[in-house]
């Protein structure tokens, strides 16, 4: 008899708890966390996921995206890590690599990257360096070759756009100005048409082909930072085969290929009920599965490519176990000293 028992209380056990999430999350609100600008890449994929994913959770909560910007999104990340409520209704959206600055020493970063409880990631991102037709550069070897340095934007430490430029001038020897400050991709483009500045890096071909449109006529995507090319440009290089030494390539290898899949990450504050995070990460793949959201991000050409939360957790674990003299050379590029 005490055999019989036992499935029964284990499927009571579950029962109750299915029970309590649906009560738990029927009639509240998921907040959305976005670090950096509306209208950018961050927001456009966090208000994709955000019109879908209460069907996919237990009581069908509502959702709200807020974006808070500054320092590259480091402002957004310290509020989601000390701030927010560990209670399941707090989703951030922001870029992974802060993980690794942050061990190397990032001023500012009052946060530990492993203590997130990581929900998912909805593309790995195709990094490219799109450079206006107007600076007179229109391929790699030309960038290599100017006599002048290019005007580079940047968000700031810990985002894609300043890390991919300083890995790649530190790497290849690209001639560049990186101008930071900018908030997000939507204040880039506005510098970008007024001549403020000639190019960016670090930006998600996934994203450019969509919100980019317009700065595409008048620009070339000049050189890709991933292993293989992406299926639409065939024909731009990739970073790594400028490479001339071992360690540059080692650098773009680690900074450019291994980050590609935690450069837009959905994480819950430290201390989120465990239970709670699996009903997340579940529902996070499911809305990246869902018929409608699939549509809805073609129209809007818009690459799913989803990476699970565990597979999220285990990369930003692997930044604390970088070799030193890595380790060294990545913070002297990444966290280059003030003047």
């Amino acid at each position: 008899m005490a055999t019989g028992i036992i499935p029964f209380l284990l499927f009571f056990a579950l029962t109750l708890n299915v029970h309590a999430q649906d009560s738990f999350y029927r009639g509240k609100t998921l907040l959305f966390i976005v670090g950096y600008a509306a209208g950018g890449g961050y927001d456009t994929y966090t208000r994709l996921i955000a019109r879908h994913i209460g069907k996919h959770i237990p009581g069908n909560p509502s959702t709200l995206v807020e974006n808070r910007t500054g320092a590259g999104g480091l402002i957004a990340v310290n509020s989601l890590y000390n701030q927010a409520k560990p209670d399941g209704l707090t989703i951030g959206n922001w870029n992974g690599m802060l993980a690794l600055q942050q061990r190397l020493g990032l001023s500012g970063a009052q946060f530990d990257g492993q203590r997130f409880e990581s929900v998912g990631a909805p593309v790995n991102q195709n990094q490219v360096c799109v450079i206006a037709k107007k600076s007179g550069v229109h391929t790699m070897d030309q960038w290599r070759a100017s006599p002048r340095p290019l005007k580079i934007a940047g968000l700031g430490p810990g985002t894609s756009p300043s890390d991919m430029a300083r890995v790649l001038e530190a790497a290849l020897a690209l001639p560049m100005q990186l101008v930071e400050g900018y908030k997000g991709g939507a204040e880039v483009r506005l510098a970008l048409d007024s001549g403020e500045v000639e190019g960016m890096c670090g930006l998600a071909w996934e994203i450019a082909k969509s919100t980019w449109r317009k700065q595409l006529d008048s620009a070339n995507v000049v050189v890709q930072g991933v292993a293989k090319p992406h299926w639409e440009l065939p024909n731009v290089p990739l970073a790594i085969d400028f490479a001339r030494t071992h360690d540059a390539r080692e650098l773009i290898r680690i900074a450019l290929h291994d980050a590609s899949k935690v450069l837009q990450i959905y994480s819950c504050p430290p201390g989120t009920p465990k239970d709670r995070v699996q009903i997340l990460r579940r529902a996070f793949e499911q809305t990246l599965k869902d018929p409608d959201l699939l549509i809805e991000a073609k129209k809007s050409q818009l690459d799913i490519s989803w990476t699970s939360g565990e597979e999220v957790a285990e990369i930003i674990s692997g930044f604390t176990k970088l070799p030193a003299p890595i380790a060294a050379r990545l913070k002297e590029i990444l966290l280059p000293k003030k003047n």
